[in-house]
């Protein structure tokens, strides 16, 4: 990120409306506007789905296992090309055959420093061939599971999860037993 030009995010109404923009930087507070987001799953070609686990040194849920990453579309950036860019920029992928699978999901949460999530946050899910090269500052470790791994994983033990991996998980169809 170029300091003289800070991430921005969309901020948005109750209607999930856009009503202005704002530095990333200066959004996520103990009292953070709610804004526009994207969270994206990705599979492999087995099947298996991508986990990650949050850097430490990041703001929000450090240390936590997630989805495959997150992010914030820029003023004006369609969703799609916002995907695309966090996906090479958190694990150094190309991403195929983009879908929403959860286009109304929303989320309000707060980690343990104070910190508050605030999101109108679609889900997208997307297929990589690609061998995933993770940037440290987002990603301390990743896995492959499978789907019904990552349920029973997350069901078992919540903690060790973010708080809207375990929302969107209810909201998605829980797969079948292996």
């Amino acid at each position: 990120m170029n300091p003289q030009h800070p991430e921005q995010v969309v901020l948005l109404d109750n209607d999930a409306m856009p009503i202005g923009v704002a530095d990333k930087i200066d959004v996520h507070t103990t009292d953070t506007a709610l804004h526009l987001a994207f969270s994206c799953h990705i599979y492999n070609a087995d099947g298996e789905v991508l986990v990650t686990r949050r850097a430490l040194s990041k703001l929000t849920w450090p240390g936590v296992w997630t989805n495959s990453f997150c992010g914030h579309p820029a003023p004006d950036e369609p969703m799609d090309v916002a995907i695309r860019r966090r996906a090479e920029f958190e694990l150094g992928i190309t991403v195929d055959s983009l879908e929403i699978v959860l286009p109304d999901f929303r989320y309000r949460a707060v980690d343990a420093s104070g910190i508050v999530e605030n999101e109108v946050c679609p889900v997208y899910r997307a297929v990589t061939a690609d061998t995933v090269a993770p940037n440290p500052a987002e990603v301390a470790e990743f896995a492959w599971v499978t789907p019904s791994e990552l349920h029973a994983a997350a069901a078992a033990t919540p903690f060790a999860f973010s708080p809207w991996l375990g929302w969107q998980l209810e909201q998605l169809t829980a797969p079948d037993p292996d």
